[in-house]
This record gives structure tokens, sequence and C-alpha cells, in this order.
């Protein structure tokens, strides 16, 4: 190559020159890896952290006021009473808490959530089953050994036969006593004779009441015999108490169903009302 030339001072010469670096250079292999960052000495300390600002104490902030009203209205209310409770338990709310705390850790154990379950299961099953004998009117006391009410009555009511029993006679000496209850019982027991006589039903010592229902047809006849069921049921069964004008009540309800059965018209008796 031949010597450069210099132009204007040396201008021209410095511009091929700077020209001819960048080229030799971008050609280089290294050209376009960044230089390794310089490793710390390992005696070097850390910089310090940069200190917090100080506060502003220059600008002036509004005062702020409470509303007294306010507080007070709030103090007033039960959700900000905080008071401190009563340490001292009685016996009674010890012996309550001592039992909860017992439920609750039983239920929290395997074995307790098992028998929790199959016991809920259980009573829902008894009161199932109780409320269909209810409904089926069957003596459930009859199997643990007890005859209900008939040991309290001087007439024996659990072996009649409606056909050997002078039902007026006994009825009227029955109003006489003032036993009313039973009196009651000996009009249903005839108003069952006569349905029997008819042919409507067949009596047997052991049916239910439900049963005699079930064994009338639709109509007036088994309506009229459904009011004196309920309303024996109630004095019966219910110990509804009885006075001169309920008693009245509850006999016309019986004379209805012989009425329609010799085909007498009769007026629809009012009803009595169940005991609470």
């Amino acid at each position: 190559m031949g010597k450069l030339r210099l132009h204007r001072g040396g201008r021209w010469s410095r511009r091929t020159l700077l020209a001819l670096c960048l080229a030799g250079g971008a050609a280089s292999p290294g050209w376009a890896k960044p230089a390794p960052a310089a490793e710390k000495p390992a005696g070097e300390r850390p910089k310090p952290a940069a200190k917090p600002l100080p506060a502003d104490r220059t600008t002036r902030l509004p005062a702020r006021r409470y509303d007294a009203a306010r507080l007070r209205e709030l103090a007033s209310q039960r959700d900000f009473r905080y008071v401190e409770p009563d340490q001292s338990t009685s016996v009674w709310d010890a012996f309550w808490a001592r039992i909860w705390r017992w439920l609750g850790s039983m239920l929290r154990s395997p074995t307790g959530r098992v028998t929790w379950k199959y016991g809920v299961y259980a009573a829902i099953l008894v009161a199932l089953v109780y409320a269909v004998l209810k409904l089926l009117e069957v003596d459930v006391t009859a199997a643990f050994g007890r005859s209900g009410r008939r040991g309290q009555l001087a007439y024996d009511t659990g072996a009649e036969n409606i056909h050997e029993v002078d039902f007026r006679t006994r009825i009227a000496e029955a109003e006489a006593a003032g036993n009313f209850r039973l009196a009651i019982r000996l009009g249903y027991l005839e108003a069952l004779k006569h349905l029997t006589d008819g042919g409507f039903i067949q009596w047997q010592p052991d049916k239910t009441n439900h049963a005699y229902l079930l064994e009338l047809p639709a109509g007036p006849l088994r309506d009229a015999f459904r009011a004196a069921t309920r309303e024996f049921e109630y004095v019966w069964y219910g110990d509804l108490r009885l006075n001169a004008a309920l008693y009245q009540q509850a006999r016309a309800s019986q004379r209805a169903v012989s009425s329609l059965l010799a085909g007498r018209p009769t007026a629809a008796p009012a009803a009595i009302s169940q005991p609470a």
C-alpha cells in the first residue's frame, strides 16, 4: 500500500484510519460479545444501603375533630359494648359445659361419628314405626304388659259382646252416675252393633275402628261414622273431659249413624273440638 495522504491539515487521514479500525473490529469473532463483568475482589466490602428520607415536618396537616353525638350513639349500641364476662359459673352451667365438651370430643372421633350417624337413623326408624302403629290404632302398651285404662273403670269394656249388652239400660246407668266417658263408649259400641246387624261391617273384638271405617262404602253413612269415631277417640283415648253440652254433641254423632241405618233423616251434629 502506498502512503496515506493528508488533506486539509490531516483530517482526511484520520477519517480513513477510523473507518479501517471499525471494519477490522466487526470482522473479528468476539466483536458482538459484551465484555465480561469484572469480578469483585474477595476482601471488598458491600456498599451501604441508602438511608430513608426523614419525615416531612414542614407540611401542616388539618386537625381532625370527632363527632361527640356520633360517639354516644355508637356507645349505646349493643355491638360496641365490651364487658368482661363473669368468670364464676354455677354448678348447673358447669355440668352442662362438661356434657357438651364430652359430646364434642366423642363426635370428633371416628367411632363417635359412626355412632351418631346410625343413632339418628335408628331414631327416625323408631319414630316412623310409632307413627304407623298409631295410624293403625295398635295398642303398643299392651305389648309391655299394660292394659291401658280398663282397670280404672267399673265396667269391663275389653271383653264385652255387643250382641249381649243391653245398651239402653247400660247407657242410662252411666248417665245417671255422671260417667259420661263410659256412656260414650257404650254408645259407640251400640253404633257398631247397628252396623253389624245391617250387614255393613263384620264385628270382631280385636278389630280397630279404622278397619270398620274402611269396610263402609263412601257416602253419608261413612262420613257420619267417621265423625262418631273421631269424637269417641277424643274422649276414650284422648282423655277429653266432658261436660253435659259436649256429651250431648258426641251422643248426637252416634245417634246420626243409627238414624241413617234406620232410614230417618237427621241433622248433622256439631263436632266437638280436639283436646289440646
